[in-house]
């Protein structure tokens, strides 16, 4: 039961993380998002990820390992949408 929970979490998080991207994929603008918000996120995401392997923690390895890839489709996005604009 306590992984349940730990992978519904998960679930939950990158679905929100993704609809907020695909959000601003689908909206053509990045408005209002800081490219560091990515950045850091990427830097967190990165560390945990470490981390989880490390303690082998499977939930969270793989959480922020998918959450690397929307850190950096999130930034390669408004990356473009903020050079559109310029």
């Amino acid at each position: 039961m306590i992984a349940v929970i730990g992978w519904a979490s998960s679930v939950i998080l990158i679905l929100t993380i993704a609809t907020q991207i695909a959000k601003q994929w689908r909206d053509h603008t990045s408005a209002g998002v800081s490219t560091w918000l990515f950045v850091g996120q990427l830097g967190a995401s990165v560390g945990f990820t470490i981390y989880s392997l490390l303690v082998r923690n499977w939930v969270f390895a793989v959480t922020n390992g998918i959450m690397i890839l929307n850190g950096l489709v999130g930034y390669g996005i408004t990356v473009r949408h903020k050079r559109r604009k310029r």
